[in-house]
């Protein structure tokens, strides 16, 4: 398996030996674990003979916005190119869980907060998750792993397979392909939810791209579709963006809309999470 990098486990690294030390700890896997590492002239010794050489590490550290893959083959920025979608997608370091981007924009909250801890905010609104869940959209799959910790199964379902390459490349996604509660489908949530039973969920978390990239995953039919899948009494979760902002409040006021208008009731704005629940 590779070492992942970005520039916060390099640029200690790198003030460690300017400062004369011979090894430092530092992180493997974007700070899921720490090892202990070698420094000399030559640059840094990683576990398994793996070593990043000075110049290599000053290329990490000058890259505030790419995470990194380092194995036997050499060194290489964790990126791909969606021919479904014509987008780049890449991974963004923060100081926990990485961000993906999607031809440059941010699909996670990184100001204010992380990946991580926005995933928990967001899962703290459906809680207790006992039942069976849905994840509307998978990303990097921070919240179907969230709700795999108490749901009895999740369906996580993801339209582009370069989503799932930025996945694969993540330390932090890894226990999505082999975990025991969660099914992953590729495709289009708009035409898979469909294809569901109804009243098959007892809570759907929907945090789908930006309306700009996926406007029919905010529309009237979709949300027809969710409450159809939903139990009676079932929760949504709506992720839609700063409700503070301009564009969040106005998203918000037509996501209420039309819910109410789907037949979803009791509905609540979550500020920490940047959305809003609703109950079948």
């Amino acid at each position: 398996m590779s070492i992942v990098l970005s520039h916060f486990q390099i640029t200690p690294l790198l003030q460690a030996w300017r400062a004369g030390a011979s090894d430092a700890e530092t992180s493997t896997d974007l700070n899921l674990s720490q090892t202990r590492v070698l420094l000399d002239a030559a640059g840094i010794q990683f576990p398994d003979e793996l070593r990043l050489s000075w110049s290599d590490a000053e290329k990490i550290a000058r890259d505030e916005n790419s995470c990194f893959t380092l194995d036997r083959a050499g060194l290489d920025k964790i990126k791909t190119f969606s021919e479904m979608t014509n987008r780049a997608y890449s991974l963004y370091p923060t100081r926990s869980a990485p961000a993906m981007l999607v031809a440059g924009f941010p699909m996670h909250r990184i100001q204010d907060s992380d990946p991580q801890r926005a995933s928990l905010a967001m899962i703290k609104t459906l809680a207790p998750i006992t039942g069976n869940a849905l994840d509307t959209a998978t990303g990097l799959g921070y919240t179907a792993l969230e709700m795999a910790k108490t749901a009895r199964h999740v369906i996580t379902i993801e339209l582009d397979p370069a989503a799932q390459a930025m996945c694969r490349a993540n330390p932090w996604s890894r226990a999505l392909f082999d975990h025991p509660k969660i099914e992953q489908r590729i495709g289009d949530a708009f035409e898979i939810v469909p294809t569901f039973a109804a009243n098959s969920f007892d809570a759907i978390l929907h945090d789908p791209p930006t309306m700009a990239l996926a406007g029919e995953l905010y529309s009237l039919e979709f949300y027809e579709r969710l409450r159809r899948v939903l139990r009676p009494n079932g929760k949504l979760f709506h992720y839609i963006g700063d409700p503070l902002s301009k564009f969040g409040a106005g998203t918000t006021r037509g996501v209420l809309e039309r819910l109410k208008q789907a037949g979803f009731k009791r509905f609540k704005t979550a500020p920490q999470a940047f959305g809003v629940t609703a109950y079948k």
